[in-house]
């Protein structure tokens, strides 16, 4: 089997999982999560508001927005590195690209901490997204610059032990759960 057709395999498989935890959650899976950013307070973080069955970790968001700012990802063109507009709570919204909802007007920040969304995750840190590379290329154009931490947020439904990776996919720093925090063993 190719490596496109695991990865095709391995989101389909990821997406089901997902949707079962979605579908099953209990309030409070931001919890972990505003644990983690508390001891980042102050430092430009990145979040991201929810689609379809995402984890949700925008009351970690809101926390995070009275310490420092916070940012949304704004996808500017395809194939190439996210930008990410100034998000509070309650501020103004407009649909942007794949009906993803961003702050109006966009007032643009550079992150140092981004809460990245995910289809699968693996233990040692892999990460398997949607396919189009957006956060693998910003987190190599933002680690390039500075050392920057990159969180995967997810459902602990979503781990993949077999996770298929290619040399291009950016490694998560941390994952966080509705129930733990995972930190990478290389």
């Amino acid at each position: 089997m190719t490596l496109a057709a695991r990865k095709a395999a391995a989101r389909k498989a990821g997406f089901a999982r997902r949707q079962q935890a979605f579908d099953t959650q209990r309030p409070g899976a931001a919890g972990k999560l505003s644990e983690v950013l508390a001891g980042y307070r102050g430092v430009p973080v990145s979040g991201f508001l929810p689609i379809r069955t995402e984890i949700d970790p925008v009351p970690a968001m809101a926390e995070a927005a009275a310490h420092g700012p916070v940012g949304v990802p704004v996808i500017m063109a395809k194939a190439t590195p996210l930008k990410f507009a100034r998000w509070e709570p309650d501020c103004t919204l407009v649909e942007g690209a794949f009906k993803v909802m961003i702050p109006d007007p966009a007032e643009f920040l550079e992150p140092e901490v981004l809460i990245v969304p995910l289809i699968a995750f693996s233990r040692s840190g892999g990460r398997l997204g949607y396919g189009g590379g957006f956060y693998d290329r910003t987190l190599e154009m933002l680690r390039a610059k500075r050392p920057t931490l990159a969180i995967g947020f997810a459902f602990s439904a979503q781990e993949d032990i077999d996770l298929p990776l290619e040399p291009t996919d950016q490694p998560l720093d941390m994952i966080v759960t509705e129930s733990e925090v995972i930190t990478p063993k290389p």
